[in-house]
């Protein structure tokens, strides 16, 4: 069973979040990029609703800057001075954790004054010394997945972190490249992922995509998302991340793969039923020990 980690604090003004060990299933869910307080408040306010409603615990996420958009003429969000304080205001308003992703080493340190998550991106999961930088916080960091790596990989990834002497770490499945401008997901790298002893996320819209589909931006299937969100449950996670939107045809990031914010509950309702039923053999074992 993987170690369970605990994200954000009532002194901070949150309601804390388990996630992994014998913690039911957690989201991490919210807008691709950082677009207006008016949007983080419409699925910050929604997303409060389904926590207290469902009893999940859910970390609010967004980008303060998307440096790995498909073309330069892609909008990449408000930067790291005005996103950190929406993200502020999200966390002072809603009770709730939130995550950020960083680029670059210099980036973890001021991110950590505001959110309780550091997020690595994909593609930046093996560079060194941003996952020290991450490390060092403090912070729990949850390191995605290179497309282009195996699962048995990222345990160098997590020994780089671990270094700096925080376990506080997650594993985050978004789906390898399979030929050109596809995504597939090998289930198989949940619980291998999760051997190596940390909470397994799993990504759920960003698994959908097709990377560069639409030429100058990413396109993907949203259509499939109830279907790869069931088998994830089945095999066994401790998270599910989703990025959605009020509108997502309107969203300034990844358009095609994001949910609306508005049509989570039935989803987030059978992952809870599925996973349950996968939890009940392991909280058996663990009564009876």
């Amino acid at each position: 069973m993987a170690r369970e980690i605990m994200v954000g604090s009532e002194q901070d003004g949150c309601v804390p979040v388990r996630i992994g060990g014998a913690a039911p299933l957690a989201l991490i869910a919210g807008p691709c990029v950082l677009e207006s307080m008016d949007v983080c408040r419409a699925v910050a306010g929604e997303l409060k609703r389904l926590s207290q409603l469902l009893n999940i615990g859910v970390v609010f996420k967004s980008s303060f800057d998307k440096a790995n958009r498909t073309s330069i003429s892609s909008y990449r969000g408000p930067g790291i001075d005005a996103g950190l304080e929406m993200l502020a205001q999200v966390k002072r308003e809603f009770g709730m954790p939130v995550l950020t992703d960083v680029h670059e080493p210099w980036q973890a340190e001021r991110a950590a004054q505001v959110v309780d998550i550091i997020q690595v991106p994909a593609f930046l999961c093996r560079q060194t010394d941003l996952l020290l930088a991450a490390g060092r916080t403090g912070k729990p960091v949850n390191i995605k997945k290179g497309q282009f790596l195996s699962p048995w990989d990222m345990a160098n990834a997590v020994e780089k972190v671990a270094s700096t002497g925080n376990e506080q770490i997650l594993l985050t499945e978004r789906g390898t490249s399979f030929g050109y401008r596809n995504l597939v997901v090998d289930f198989r790298s949940l619980p291998i992922m999760r051997g190596l002893g940390y909470p397994v996320v799993f990504d759920l819209t960003h698994s959908l995509q097709l990377p560069g589909g639409m030429g100058t931006a990413t396109g993907g299937m949203r259509e499939f998302a109830p279907h790869l969100m069931r088998a994830a449950c089945a095999v066994g996670v401790d998270a599910l991340f989703m990025e959605v939107h009020p509108n997502p045809e309107a969203a300034l990031s990844d358009a095609s793969t994001m949910l609306s914010v508005y049509g989570l509950e039935e989803l987030l309702r059978t992952a809870q039923a599925i996973d349950r039923i996968v939890r009940a053999p392991h909280a058996e074992e663990a009564s009876a020990g």
